[in-house]
C-alpha cells in the first residue's frame, strides 16, 4: 500500500505531497492542471523509462519519493534486501519501505530503494509486486496471452494452482529426461571417438605400468651413466684419498695417527679432542665405505644399462607429452575406467532414457489434461462474473467470454487464453482490445479486476481516467465498483467525473495556480464543504453553483448508503 507520495518539478507540479493511506482515493483536478503527473510520477517509481521532458520548466531536475507500507518478509522484502536496501519495521511484520527516482534535465536518472542507489530494473522487478496500473493508453496487465493466462490462473484458485504445479512438475522432469538423452544421441559419434580414444591411453598407461615419480628418477639415473668414467675417476681419487693402498698415507691413516698421538698425553683437554679425532676417524671409514660402493655400482653398469634407461626414459616422456604430467596419466588410469564404462553403456542408457521419457510424456498428458480441466471450468465462472459486472457498467448487452484453446506446450501448460468481448447481442467474441472503445475498454477492464480480486487480491490499483467515455449512471457503477474493489484492495483513481469521486475514502484535488508567466500545481486533501465544491466543479464547472452543491450533496450520500 502506498502511504505517501511527493513529487517535485514534475510536469506543471512544483512541490505536492500526496497523502493517500488505504481505501479508495480520487484525483481530481482542472484540465491541465497535471493529474495525469501523478500517474506519470507513479510510473518512474515503478521502473517506466525517464523522460527529460517530464522535468519542470527552468528546474534542474525532477524527482519523486514514495513511502510503501509492504509485509516485513515476503518478496518484496526479499528484493529490496538483494539490491542492498533495508526497510523500516513498524512491527506486526509491517514495514515502511522508501523508494525514489530522479530525472535530471540532461535526461540522467537515478533510482533509490530503501535508502540506497539501484538499478531502475530494480523498481521494475518490485512493480510486479506492488501496484496494478490502468492508463488511457495502457489498458490492462491483461494485453498479453500470458497475462491474461495468468490472470485466469489467479482466478481459479486452488484447483487451477494445484493442477499447475502438478503439471510444472512432470514438465520439469520430462523436460530433463528429454534433454539427457538428446545430448547422448546428438553426442554419440563424438562419445564413441572419445571412448575409443580414452581405450587406447589407458592400454598405453597400463602397459608401460608408471611409478609416481618415476620420470625425475630416471633423468637422475641417465645423467649418471652418460658420465659414468668422469664420476668413476672422481670417486675412486676420492677413495683414495680417505683410505689408500699405496704408500701415501690417507686421511683415515692420519687421523688414526694423531688420535694416537693425543690418547699419549696426560693433559684431560686433550683427551677430548683425541676423542674428536677418533670421531671423524670412523666417519672418514663410513665415508670411504659408501665411495666404495658407488664406485662398485659404476662397475657393474655398464652401456646395455644406459640404453635400457633411455628407453624406459622414452616411454615415460611419452606419457608425460600426452597427458601432460606423469601424476595425470597415473590419475587417467584411475578415473578413466569409470569414463569409459560410463561411454560403454551408451545403448543401454539410450533405451533407458526413451523409457523413461516416453513414462514421463504420459504423466505430462495427463497433468496437461487436468490443468486444461480446471482451466475450463474457470474460465467459464469468469465469463460470466464478469458479464453480470457488465450489465451494472451500462453494457447490458456485452457478454464476456474467456477462450481455453491448445496452444504451444511451455512450463505454463497447453493452453492459449484469450479475454473476449462480444458488446452486442448476436456478434461474434472478439479480443476485448479489439472490439470495444475506450469507455466500453474502461469498463470491462475494470470489471475483470473486481471479479479477480475477490478471489486473489492485488495490493494497490491506479485507474487514470477509467471513466473515459462514460457518464451518467454508468459512471456511479464505476465508482460503486471501484470503492468495492478498496474494500480488499487499496485503489487510486484520477477522475474527471464526480460520479465516481463522490465514492471515494480520501479524495484529493490538483489545483493549478498562475501568477502570468508561471503555471504550477499543488495538491491538496479536500473534506466538507471544500469537497462538496470541487464535486459542484465538476459537474458543472462552477463550484458556487446552488443546484451542483445539491447534486454533489446526493452524490456524496450514495458512498454513505453504499457502506
Amino acid at each position: 500500500m502506498i502511504e505517501e507520495m511527493r513529487l517535485r518539478d514534475l510536469g506543471v507540479i512544483a512541490e505536492a505531497t500526496l497523502p493517500i493511506g488505504p481505501g479508495f482515493t480520487a484525483i481530481t483536478g482542472e484540465t491541465g492542471a497535471g493529474k495525469t503527473m501523478v500517474v506519470t510520477g507513479l510510473g518512474l517509481l515503478l521502473g517506466q523509462r525517464a523522460d527529460s521532458g517530464a522535468v519542470r520548466a527552468g528546474a534542474p531536475q525532477a524527482s519523486v519519493d514514495g513511502v510503501w507500507l509492504v509485509p516485513e518478509n515476503g518478496p518484496v522484502a526479499e528484493r529490496v534486501r538483494e539490491a542492498g536496501g533495508d526497510l523500516e519495521p513498524l512491527g506486526d511484520e509491517r514495514a515502511e519501505l522508501f523508494l525514489g527516482r530522479t530525472i535530471s534535465s540532461e535526461g540522467r536518472s537515478r533510482a533509490t530503494v530503501g535508502g540506497r542507489n539501484a538499478p531502475a530494473g530494480v523498481l521494475s522487478d518490485l512493480a510486479d509486486e506492488l501496484v496494478v496500473v490502468h492508463g488511457q493508453s495502457d489498458q490492462l496487465r491483461l494485453r498479453s496471452a500470458g497475462a491474461q493466462r495468468d490472470a485466469l490462473d489467479r482466478f481459479g484458485g486452488a484447483p487451477v494452482q494445484t493442477a499447475l504445479e502438478a503439471y510444472r512438475t512432470a514438465y520439469e522432469h520430462w523436460r530433463d529426461v528429454d534433454r539427457e538423452l538428446q545430448t547422448i544421441t546428438t553426442d554419440r559419434d563424438a562419445r564413441a571417438r572419445e571412448a575409443a580414444e580414452l581405450r587406447a591411453a589407458i592400454a598405453e598407461i597400463e602397459q608401460a605400468a608408471p611409478v609416481a615419480g618415476e620420470d625425475a628418477d630416471l633423468s637422475v639415473r641417465a645423467e649418471r651413466l652418460a658420465n659414468a668414467e668422469e664420476l668413476r675417476i672422481a670417486a675412486a681419487t676420492a677413495h683414495d684419498a680417505l683410505s689408500g693402498e699405496g704408500d701415501e698415507p690417507d686421511a683415515g691413516a692420519l687421523l688414526a695417527e694423531a688420535r694416537r698421538a693425543l690418547e699419549r698425553a696426560s693433559d684431560p683437554q686433550l683427551e677430548d679432542l683425541a676423542n674428536q679425532a677418533a670421531e671423524l676417524g670412523y666417519r672418514v671409514a663410513d665415508l670411504a665405505a659408501s665411495l666404495a660402493a658407488y664406485l662398485a655400482d659404476l662397475d657393474e653398469s655398464g652401456p646395455h644399462e644406459l640404453a635400457a634407461v633411455e628407453e624406459r626414459r622414452a616411454v615415460v616422456n611419452g606419457l608425460v607429452r600426452a597427458h601432460g604430467s606423469l601424476d595425470a596419466a597415473i590419475a587417467l588410469l584411475e578415473t578413466g575406467s569409470a569414463r569409459l564404462a560410463e561411454l560403454d553403456d551408451d545403448g543401454d542408457r539410450i533405451e533407458r532414457l526413451t523409457a523413461q521419457r516416453d513414462a514421463a510424456a504420459s504423466a505430462l498428458d495427463e497433468t496437461a489434461a487436468a490443468l486444461t480441466a480446471a482451466r475450463l471450468a474457470a474460465a467459464e465462472r469468469l465469463g460470466e462474473q464478469v458479464t453480470t459486472e457488465m450489465r451494472d457498467l451500462a453494457m447490458p448487452d456485452a457478454r464476456v467470454v474467456v477462450a481455453v484453446t491448445p496452444g504451444a506446450e511451455s512450463s505454463h501448460g497447453r493452453d492459449d487464453v484469450a479475454i473476449l468481448l462480444a458488446p452486442h447481442p448476436g456478434s461474434e467474441p472478439r479480443p476485448v482490445s479489439r472490439s470495444a472503445s475506450g469507455g466500453e475498454l474502461s469498463r470491462v477492464m475494470l470489471a475483470i479486476e473486481v471479479v479477480i480480486a475477490s478471489v486473489d487480491p492485488v495490493p494497490t490499483f491506479v485507474f487514470d481516467e477509467v471513466d473515459a467515455g462514460i457518464g451518467g449512471a454508468a459512471a456511479i457503477e464505476v465508482g460503486r465498483r471501484l470503492a468495492r474493489l478498496a474494500e480488499a484492495s487499496q485503489v487510486i483513481a484520477v477522475t474527471h467525473l464526480a460520479q465516481v469521486a463522490a465514492f471515494a475514502t480520501n479524495h484529493l484535488t490538483v489545483v493549478k495556480a498562475n501568477d502570468g508567466s508561471v503555471t504550477a500545481s499543488d495538491v491538496r486533501r479536500l473534506d466538507g464543504a471544500d469537497r462538496e465544491a470541487e464535486m459542484a466543479r465538476l459537474l458543472s464547472g462552477m463550484p458556487d453553483s446552488d443546484a451542483a452543491l445539491t447534486h454533489a450533496r446526493e452524490l456524496l450520500s450514495l458512498r454513505t448508503a453504499a457502506r
